[in-house]
């Protein structure tokens, strides 16, 4: 196991990227036990899953 705390920290230098040296990050999920790019969707359902909201359930014990 890495323990993190002890790794020197990294440079505070903010990066800077020109568009042409970006790359777009492409989103997949699961569906109906599927992994599939959320791009493939049709616009109701990227719709959809742009509504999707996050949750931590509290744990037992």
């Amino acid at each position: 196991m890495t323990d993190l705390s002890i790794q020197p920290q990294l440079a505070t230098a903010e990066v800077q990227l020109r568009d042409e040296e970006r790359t777009r990050c492409e989103i997949w999920t699961r569906v109906m036990g599927y992994h599939r790019p959320v791009t493939s969707f049709n616009t109701g359902k990227q719709g959809e899953f742009a509504e999707r909201t996050f949750f931590n359930e509290p744990g037992r014990g």
